[in-house]
């Protein structure tokens, strides 16, 4: 492999690896708020186990189950999403490692 090639992808690979890394900050932001809402969703679920006047229920879920369980869905889709994006970023990553040692250890 040309030095001119093997450096080419070394600097694709940082580029790559700098994406992954704000894509990681990404995913761990958004695990942080969905452990967050999955307590949110869990608390009410619980006071509304143990509340008998059904329109304080009514209320309790209008106003903070179901958005809870909304933004906890999204948030667990935005989640899966992320997943999907690193494990294809690491593909890149190592695919470009394999490329650059590969020709290196067939020169030698």
């Amino acid at each position: 492999m040309e030095p001119y090639v093997k450096d080419a992808l070394l600097e694709w690979k940082e580029e790559i690896e700098k994406q992954k890394k704000e894509i990681d900050e990404e995913y761990e932001n958004v695990k942080t708020e969905l452990q967050l809402y999955s307590y949110k969703f869990g608390i009410t679920k619980q006071v509304i186990q143990s509340t008998i006047n059904e329109e304080m229920i009514k209320n309790i879920k209008k106003t903070y189950q179901q958005p809870f369980e909304e933004k906890y869905n999204e948030l667990k889709e935005q989640l899966k999403k992320l997943e999907q994006k690193r494990s294809v970023f690491n593909m890149f990553v190592e695919k470009i490692e394999i490329a650059s040692v590969k020709d290196t250890n067939e020169q030698r």
